[in-house]
């Protein structure tokens, strides 16, 4: 199944903030938000900081690395053929970052299969209900797929 990725991070090259899959099918979805860098990009915190808390049953809660890898490990490890789906290169470059544990260690995430999409003209947050949150910017992300691959 394709799972649509979304990031929220420190500004260019700043540290992950956030990160969330949307399943292609399903409402079963992943989000996790990491501990706050300091210094926050004055940018990032007037954008991205306010709206980390809009997604329900408590996903305002910092996790660490290691806990945060767990879970997104947990969350796919039902499917055999995962595809994470992206369209900005940085997002999968967290993904990526996040699941690797330590030295030659990576969280059992199994085999994964990456998309990056080129999609002129859309703007995730232009499009999500809450802007620079990463759950309803992969919603966004994953609307706009499917309906342009519908048409």
């Amino acid at each position: 199944m394709r799972y649509f990725l979304d990031t929220e991070f420190n500004g260019f090259g700043g540290a992950l903030i956030s990160l969330a899959l949307a399943p292609e099918h399903g409402d079963q979805e992943y989000y996790a938000t990491l501990p706050l860098p300091d210094p926050l990009h004055p940018w990032v915190e007037r954008h991205v900081v306010p709206y980390l808390g809009t997604v329900p049953l408590g996903a305002d809660q910092p996790l660490s690395r290691a806990v945060a890898a767990e879970r997104l490990a947990d969350y796919l490890a039902g499917d055999p053929d995962p595809v994470i789906v992206a369209d900005w290169p940085d997002d999968i470059s967290h993904f990526c970052a996040l699941i690797t544990t330590g030295p030659g260690e990576m969280a059992p995430v199994g085999a994964l299969r990456f998309e990056l999409l080129s999609t002129p003209g859309f703007c995730t947050a232009a499009n999500s209900a809450v802007p620079h949150n990463a759950l309803h910017d992969a919603r966004a992300l994953r609307t706009f797929v499917l309906e342009l691959e519908a048409v």
